[in-house]
């Protein structure tokens, strides 16, 4: 029995230990090495060894296992230290639940089938129920906590508080209840066995409940953003159009006037006043360039804000070459939504890339649909996953009843968003 024991108790210490580390990789996303799981193993195997040779308590054991988890997690796969923290904690929570659970039913159940051959193959299915069960357990938490960098909030330490609360609960249980194997059992002892078994499946759920609210917490805090970024679009948009209005009015103001302007420039020019004359001149030239846009796209709402986000990145060859319809069914405030997240994506990759920088943007007629291209140098690395400005993008283009199509070959990232220009609103 002795040699039989020692061999279920490496198995479930390998086990442990791959499970371990599959739970802490899925959690955050990162990628574990063989090297990992070796090294791992091996530490928790020597743990063992030390807590057996020196008389350790078992709480003290699986403190430090949780100590060279976090080390793993935090050190070796670069997570947070306060991702690593929790994923180590839930890790060997998980594990001793699903422990404490199959000891339940070990303890009601098992002691009858002392000195029978039968023990032997039962033990072995309930260390396969084990297993299971703490497959099963993993997978419900990260159903309800999955983590990625791009969608951590600050609250995720939050959660290491209930997660140590569970686990002292459920180490306390395993420390009084099955510190022993009664070889006797009766209705009192399979009553308690059965009331534990229970209050440990409460736990999971309660921790289980925990990881669901702060899911939706999570989601709220991530919508809160989202909205707060589109309110700021939204005033700047607005404030694109109302300055285009303002242009459009300052233009037709000085058009209307240019035949008097005409008439006093021809005036001094006939009464001989050249040096008056050319003044005069000059101050119209300045009035007319102050009405002029850097880039002409037949849209003044555009013009303004092809402007103004290219002016500011004078450090990046900018190339405009598109003329948008007359008449054009897409909203001035649908148009601003489009160029002011293209534009902000493309500059924030061309400063993040090495080299030479540059941002193409052409347009082109198709039947009733219009195809707008941005073309910007990246770095020539893989893509981050898809923020909200292209969502953004994405809502508009399946509003004209279009499509948005990205790319990346190299050091250069392309996007095309159709459109259709004839589009309108039922």
């Amino acid at each position: 029995m002795d040699y039989f024991s020692l061999f279920l108790d490496g198995i479930c210490l390998l086990g442990q230990g791959v499970m371990h580390l599959l739970f802490v990789r899925r959690l955050t996303g990162k990628k574990e090495k063989l090297r990992h799981f070796a090294a791992y193993i091996l530490l928790l195997t020597a743990l063992q060894l030390i807590a057996v040779r020196l008389s350790l308590s078992g709480t003290l054991s699986i403190a430090a296992g949780v100590l060279e988890l976090y080390a793993v997690s935090r050190f070796w796969m670069g997570n947070q230290p306060s991702v690593s923290w929790l994923a180590a904690v839930l890790a060997f929570y998980v594990s001793q639940l699903s422990f404490g659970i199959i000891n339940s039913v070990e303890a009601a159940l098992f002691p009858r089938f002392i000195g029978n051959p039968l023990l032997y193959p039962l033990l072995l299915a309930a260390q396969v129920l084990f297993f299971a069960l703490c497959a099963g357990c993993y997978s419900a938490v990260l159903k309800f906590l999955s983590w990625t960098e791009d969608s951590q909030t600050p609250y995720i330490g939050l959660l290491l508080f209930p997660g140590l609360f569970f686990f002292a609960a459920e180490l306390y249980i395993l420390q009084t209840a099955y510190s022993f194997f009664a070889p006797i059992v009766s209705l009192e002892e399979v009553g308690r066995h059965s009331t534990l078994l229970l209050l440990q499946v409460m736990g999971l759920a309660a921790l289980l409940c925990t990881l669901y609210a702060y899911r939706h917490l999570r989601q709220g805090f991530q919508a809160q953003a989202e909205l707060q970024s589109l309110t700021q679009a939204a005033q700047a948009q607005k404030i694109y159009i109302a300055e285009a209005q303002a242009r459009y009015e300052q233009t037709k103001s000085f058009r209307h006037d240019i035949k008097n302007h005409l008439s006093v420039l021809g005036g001094l020019l006939r009464g001989g006043k050249l040096e008056e004359g050319r003044e005069y001149l000059k101050k119209l030239e300045t009035v007319s360039e102050s009405l002029s846009f850097p880039y002409q796209t037949g849209n003044p709402v555009v013009d303004i804000l092809l402007g103004e986000k290219l002016g500011l990145a004078k450090e990046i060859a900018a190339e405009v070459s598109l003329v948008l319809p007359k008449p054009c069914g897409i909203d001035d405030f649908d148009l601003c939504v489009i160029f002011a997240n293209a534009l902000d994506n493309a500059i924030t990759a061309c400063r993040k890339s090495a080299g030479a920088k540059a941002i193409r943007i052409g347009g082109k007629q198709q039947g009733d649909f219009y195809m707008l291209t941005f073309e910007n140098t990246c770095p020539d690395e893989p893509l981050s996953p898809a923020g909200t400005g292209l969502s953004n993008i994405q809502a508009v283009a399946e509003k004209y009843r279009g499509a948005v199509l990205t790319e990346k070959s190299g050091p250069r990232f392309y996007l095309s968003v159709l459109l259709n220009a004839s589009f309108r609103d039922p």
